[in-house]
């Protein structure tokens, strides 16, 4: 016999339902800081793969894409429309908190691609992969040695080679200790661990964007709908820990690319 009564079939479920309020204020904000632990430890674990790299490799230094000085502006200013949005709500005007959510979201989207772009340009500089085909026909994807380089030297990249700047004349590379010997094979041949680690960084950066961004489309429909209002702003908040994590995760990564090595 089915005992389940019609009042409560389909009805969503509340875990923290007869609780006091507090208890679910600090369990999803513990979650949250349990996601953010997580990615400082992935992340964590790749710039400890480049300092490991550092001084082993010919290291490359690339002259910073306008791209990524977009990008630091407009997750800045996604952060700021993001706590404006929450202020609005707890103070009751609920259209403004919407419109600042909503420039939040549209800020976001751009922050992606300007993430997006600025690695597509690195990638026209000989910093990403090139695609040939094996015998039997298929694609075989080998990421670009130093040689691949395009671009003018001294400005728009350089080249670092045991804690010496290397100089280039002409076609050749050469060691300021060591001016009689070129270092130019050495140079063609070696591969690229800048790129392929910057690449790394910027795409496993925007896949956890996306669930940023998904957050904020998800909140942004909830504000619409009344649903998030000024006596129920959890969501705004707890979103926001992780919006501006990953904001000031991407400004520590930009500085420590660009301008640590």
């Amino acid at each position: 016999m089915n005992t389940t009564t019609g009042g409560t079939a389909g009805k969503k479920v509340d875990v923290f339902e007869g609780l006091d309020p507090e208890v679910k204020v600090r369990t999803r904000k513990m979650m949250m800081w349990f996601i953010i632990f997580a990615i400082v430890m992935l992340f964590a674990g790749i710039t400890s793969a480049l300092i490991v790299l550092y001084g082993k490799l010919i290291w490359l230094h690339m002259a910073v894409p306008s791209y990524f000085w977009m990008s630091n502006v407009l997750i800045i200013a996604s952060s700021i429309t993001l706590i404006l949005a929450l202020k609005a709500l707890k103070k009751g005007r609920q259209q403004q908190g919407l419109m600042l959510h909503a420039l939040t979201l549209a800020l976001g989207i751009g922050f992606a691609v300007t993430q997006n772009a600025g690695w597509g340009y690195m990638d026209e500089r000989g910093l990403g992969y090139t695609i040939t085909q094996n015998e039997q026909g298929l694609s075989s994807y080998r990421w670009n040695t130093l040689g691949k380089l395009n671009g003018t030297y001294g400005e728009d990249y350089w080249l670092e080679m045991n804690n010496e700047r290397l100089v280039k004349e002409g076609d050749e590379f050469y060691k300021p200790s060591d001016p009689s010997k070129a270092v130019t094979n050495t140079v063609m041949t070696t591969f690229n661990a800048f790129g392929a680690m910057l690449s790394v960084v910027i795409y496993v950066h925007i896949a956890h964007l996306i669930f940023g961004l998904i957050y904020l489309v998800v909140n942004t429909v909830r504000i619409y709908k009344g649903r998030i209002h000024q006596g129920n702003t959890l969501s705004v908040y707890i979103s926001g820990m992780y919006w501006h994590f990953l904001g000031g995760l991407w400004l520590y990564l930009f500085y420590f690319l660009f301008f640590l090595f």
